[in-house]
């Protein structure tokens, strides 16, 4: 393959090419990605485990029918063919992604940049660890380029601008999904295990510290009537919150997790059930296969929300409303990605706002709703 640009001469930078690769090209949110960017007029290369679905996928994204596919059936051998080809940005929407991020990550470096829609602690934690090697390397790697952590995150940074760092920061995170016909899928089957396996967790004094699964739970009633309940969530949100305010207590719920009184007192002993390394990874199998309807969405909006505190008693509130939270998470990836590939961001390791600025939120269709 051509290489057709390189990213200059100093320390650090390779040569890569103008080519964009999307790591599981056929789920949800990797076909919307493709469809995106190649509308766009970017170079797509769908990257996964069967050159005929991707062919399929690629197709009805409106990629060439001859189009360039790269076939990898691990993160491993991925690594091996972007450090061998050197595409600009690769995008990681495969899930898992505490294992894979860090592996695909390294090897877009140097030089080349990556993206991923990680929502939990560990990954994104795992993946902001990295900054300094990026730095050096002269990429970017962004985590949590998807609705939950950009819709509360840039959120966040809008109220705290101009302002001392707060004392207390609480953010939500309540997407309204539609549901597609088919399995679960081991992607989400491993999300939702690991969100129970590592329980709850917030800042206190600056410190990440443990706390229970479903904690906190809350009614939230939206700016434009609807309302949904949430809970006390170990997420992306929670870190990028904490990062964006500086705040030393920082919360964090989601409206994916249970808020019935009976479920939330077995949430604990599931997790501890899960934490058994035979068991979970039967559970992440058996929930991957799980077959479901589909549905749509239970609210016409997806919302992001926060509230922070400042030691004086001053209190603030906002919004970021949405509308349905797959296609934000597709329209956030893409223009991301969009903005790498021609250029934009700085090098290091970064959650969405925090690398291209709270425009970003708009310019992925979001709208802010500010006290």
């Amino acid at each position: 393959m051509t290489e057709t640009s390189e990213t200059g001469g100093t320390t650090g930078e390779s040569r890569t090419n103008d080519e964009v690769w999307i790591v599981g090209a056929t789920g949800r949110v990797g076909r919307g990605v493709t469809a995106r960017l190649a509308a766009r007029g970017l170079t797509v290369v769908p990257v996964g485990r069967s050159r005929e679905r991707m062919a399929a996928a690629g197709a009805e994204a409106g990629l060439p029918g001859d189009a360039k596919v790269v076939v990898a059936d691990s993160a491993e051998r991925i690594a091996d063919a972007i450090a061998r080809e050197r595409p600009r940005v690769v995008v990681n929407t495969m899930g898992a992604f505490a294992a894979t991020a860090p592996v695909i990550a390294r090897a877009c470096m140097p030089g080349g940049h990556y993206v991923d829609q990680a929502n939990d602690v560990v990954a994104v934690e795992g993946l902001l660890a990295l900054h300094d090697e990026a730095v050096a390397a002269g990429s970017t790697l962004v985590t949590g380029a998807g609705f939950g952590v950009l819709a509360t995150e840039a959120v966040v940074a809008k109220l705290c601008e101009g302002r001392a760092t707060p004392h207390r920061v609480r953010v939500d995170s309540v997407a309204s999904v539609a549901i597609e016909a088919g399995a679960l899928g081991a992607a989400l089957a491993a999300s939702i295990v690991g969100v129970l396996t590592t329980g709850g967790r917030r800042y206190e004094n600056g410190r990440l510290v443990t706390s229970r699964l479903g904690a906190d739970p809350q009614q939230l009633t939206f700016p434009d009537g609807e309302s949904a309940k949430s809970a006390g969530v170990a997420s992306g949100e929670l870190v990028a919150a904490h990062a964006v305010s500086g705040a030393p207590f920082v919360t964090a719920t989601s409206g994916l997790v249970p808020t019935a009184p009976l479920i939330r007192a077995l949430l604990p002993s599931l997790g501890r059930l899960l934490s058994v390394p035979a068991l979970r990874r039967l559970a992440v199998d058996r929930l991957g296969r799980v077959p479901v309807k589909p549905a749509p969405r239970p609210r016409e909006h997806s919302w992001g929300h926060a509230v922070v505190e400042w030691a004086d008693g001053t209190r603030r509130e906002g919004w970021l409303r949405a509308d349905e939270g797959m296609d934000f998470t597709a329209d956030v990836t893409a223009t991301v990605t969009e903005l790498l590939a021609r250029g934009g961001g700085r090098p290091g390791a970064w959650t969405p706002a925090a690398a291209l600025g709270t425009d970003l939120a708009k310019a992925a269709g979001g709208t802010f709703v500010l006290d």
